[in-house]
């Protein structure tokens, strides 16, 4: 068996046992009194031009990992390696260069949309700071290319947020997140603050992007069945680290974390014959301040043991492509608990 590592030459972004912790300061003079771990060690890669998903309980870590990958975050530790290149402690134009071909497009367009911004303005400025086109005549050209794009009208152009529904900023935010022509992009909840139809008209249109534009995506969600129609592997976070990561119709199908069971679990099904038994999980998540001691999810896990308590588990390929953060091979319906060797 092997552990996950990122060597695929395949792999556009990678993260090499990447961690992100915030401090929390106490006392008279402010002193670091603990430290919050939102992202604890995790080692992934996203192919050139698939879409890797990131699932997970709210606190799980997803957004600050994405916004880690993107160097929005400075690394705690570890190495974010874009395109070959170790940016995690890149500066100034070295990383400026890297962000024109890594964007983000946020969950509440309204936030991430300056209101004071004409979407000409609002598409022109990131064209403006990395220096693509050599004229104003240029830029707005490509402004009225970018909104046909995302199906908008030139029209739209000379208005500002407000005057939008919220399907149309979404179209405008990922307008944006185009204008400098990137490689990456990380979605990170894009449509979990719109109506379902609208939903899957963003879906339809990123897919659609994807396709002409030989796009890599990140996709961060906490919506499994949005997941299971965008993603091509899908990665599950647990407490800062990655527990199970795999393809995703497979993970799907034959989930082999116990976290991973309970949270598909979840997903509502229209047809009553293919319902399964929801997995009630016990008690609380812990605290990212206190992890448990071996296996952190221990605590909540019906299948946990004593050795649980005593040992980390590494990620391990239980089968080609799948990977799962536990001790043992279970079978969920018999209960029958195969250890899993990590050589």
């Amino acid at each position: 068996m092997a552990v996950e590592t990122a060597q695929s030459e395949s792999y556009l972004v990678q993260t090499v046992d990447l961690y992100k912790s915030f401090p929390i300061r106490g006392g008279l003079f402010g002193r670091t009194v603990a430290r919050v771990r939102a992202v604890d060690g995790v080692t992934l890669g996203v192919n050139r031009g698939e879409t890797l998903g990131i699932v997970g309980e709210s606190g799980c870590g997803k957004t600050t990992l994405s916004r880690t990958v993107l160097r929005l975050l400075q690394p705690t530790k570890g190495s974010v390696i874009f395109d070959g290149t170790d940016i995690s402690n890149l500066k100034g134009p070295a990383l400026q260069a890297f962000r024109r071909r890594m964007q983000m497009v946020f969950q509440d367009p309204y936030a991430s949309l300056d209101p004071r911004q004409s979407v000409r303005s609002a598409l022109m400025e990131p064209m403006v700071i990395h220096g693509i086109g050599t004229s104003q005549r240029e830029r707005k050209a490509a402004t009225e290319k970018l909104v046909a794009m995302v199906g908008l009208n030139p029209d739209h152009l000379s208005r500002f947020p407000h005057e939008f529904s919220g399907g149309q900023r979404q179209r405008i935010a990922i307008a944006r997140a185009l204008a400098v022509n990137p490689e990456f992009i990380i979605l990170d909840e894009p449509t979990s603050s719109l109506d379902v139809s609208v939903q899957a008209q963003i879906l339809n249109l990123l897919k659609r992007l994807q396709s002409e534009l030989n796009l890599t995506f990140m996709f961060v969600s906490h919506n499994l069945a949005v997941v299971r129609q965008m993603c091509h592997r899908t990665a599950v976070m647990y407490l800062g680290r990655v527990v199970e990561l795999g393809p995703t119709e497979r993970l799907f199908q034959n989930p082999k974390h116990p976290y991973t069971k309970a949270l598909l679990s979840s997903v509502p099904l229209p047809d009553p014959d293919k319902r399964k038994e929801l997995v009630v999980l016990e008690g609380d998540v812990p605290s990212p301040v206190n992890i448990p001691t071996g296996c952190r999810f221990r605590p909540r896990c019906a299948f946990a043991t004593g050795k649980c308590a005593e040992v980390a588990p590494p990620l391990v390929e239980i089968e080609h492509g799948h990977f799962v953060e536990c001790l043992y091979d279970i079978d969920f319906d018999t209960r029958r608990q195969v250890e899993i060797s990590s050589t």
